[in-house]
């Protein structure tokens, strides 16, 4: 299911986590639950995936997150603001001490002149760290793609993150 690159880049993070004792929490929209399934993947993932949130509609990232309805309402769910608080409400609703948030639009639909399929923003929180963001314009080069373009982001984020 998951290219090799991806399988690969997982393990690593999975080593490099376990070795400084991160544990993870993830935060998904677009991806729904990939990036959790990616880690459940190999043996040993409960030393670091501490938990995972499939937050596809507005409400369950208010709900499960705490990301405010005005936040959502003044800039929309694939933001940079949504992302950033998505990561934070993952990491004050869990036991991880780094969560990373993904929100974005996977296509084929849902695109807009002002956000276009392939739209990705992507934040990862760290505990007595700054929330790190990147968004991602990957362009509509089909639903799948998109999403694992997404997760090898993410992966090479939380790399970023756990030193």
């Amino acid at each position: 299911m998951y290219p090799e690159k991806l399988r690969n880049l997982c393990l690593l993070v999975m080593d490099e986590a376990r070795e400084r004792r991160v544990k993870i929490a993830t935060a998904e929209s677009c991806t729904g639950g990939l990036l959790a399934a990616l880690f459940t993947e190999f043996s040993g993932s409960s030393e670091v995936l501490e938990r995972g949130f499939v937050t596809y509609s507005n409400r369950s990232k208010q709900e499960m997150l705490g990301v405010a309805g005005d936040i959502i309402a003044d800039y929309g769910a694939v933001s940079e603001g949504v992302a950033r608080l998505m990561a934070e409400g993952a990491l004050e609703n869990s036991r991880a001490n780094l969560s990373l948030a993904i929100t974005g639009v996977a296509g084929p639909g849902g695109g807009t002149p002002m956000k276009p399929v392939g739209t990705v923003h992507i934040a990862c929180a760290r505990e007595n760290k700054a929330v790190l963001h990147e968004a991602c314009y990957f362009g509509d080069i089909g639903r799948h793609e998109v999403r694992m373009a997404t997760l090898e982001t993410a992966l090479d984020m939380i790399r970023k993150q756990i030193p």
